[in-house]
């Protein structure tokens, strides 16, 4: 009976979850100590965040833990949707003499457009118009300077498939104190004429 009384006991015990106290300090050698024991000296007590096990079930019965099926393996990745994605024109780094800041930007993939996809310019990091299924975007109006052209094929959400790496080009304007000093230089070749 006693025995019978004992092994209630301690299976009962064994039942608890168990909570231990970590303290924390730095040894002689620098080194971050984590431990069970308090230490004497200069040690921290940490607080720990509750344990994440098994509420117990009802009237005291702890209940096997459930079975799951084994997790299928993710699929390996399939290959990338396209080949090949970038700028024709302009090519990179090239110079645009336009004084209205026109210009006109071509992509091409392979293989061509996928249904459900669409291209979409990038200026300078910002989209520009809407995306579309023409790989043609005519821009107007470009400030002069260096900017960075980009072209992605987005799906009907908005979520980018495939994106080209920024392209540089440079946007050449004439201004009017430029025109004006190229009208007032004299020809030299004229007058020897």
């Amino acid at each position: 009976m006693l025995t019978l009384l004992l092994s209630t006991l301690l299976s009962a015990l064994s039942c608890l979850p168990a909570s231990a106290e970590v303290y924390t300090y730095i040894d002689k050698e620098g080194n971050r100590v984590f431990t069970d024991q308090p230490p004497r000296g200069n040690a921290q007590k940490l607080q720990l965040a509750p344990t994440n096990a098994q509420p117990g079930a009802p009237n005291g019965v702890r209940m096997p833990p459930p079975l799951y099926a084994p997790a299928t393996p993710a699929l390996p990745p399939g290959p990338p949707a396209y080949q090949l994605l970038r700028i024709i024109v302009p090519e990179p780094d090239a110079t645009v003499r336009a004084n209205d800041g026109a210009l006109i930007v071509s992509a091409t993939s392979d293989p061509a457009l996928l249904p459900g996809h669409l291209y979409r310019l990038l200026l300078d990091g910002k989209p520009v118009g809407e995306p579309g299924r023409s790989p043609v975007f005519p821009l107007y109006n470009i400030d002069r300077g260096t900017h960075q052209l980009s072209v992605e094929i987005v799906d009907t959400l908005g979520r980018t498939i495939e994106q080209t790496p920024n392209q540089p080009f440079h946007m050449f304007r004439v201004s009017i104190a430029e025109a004006t000093t190229l009208d007032a230089t004299p020809d030299f070749n004229a007058a020897s004429r």
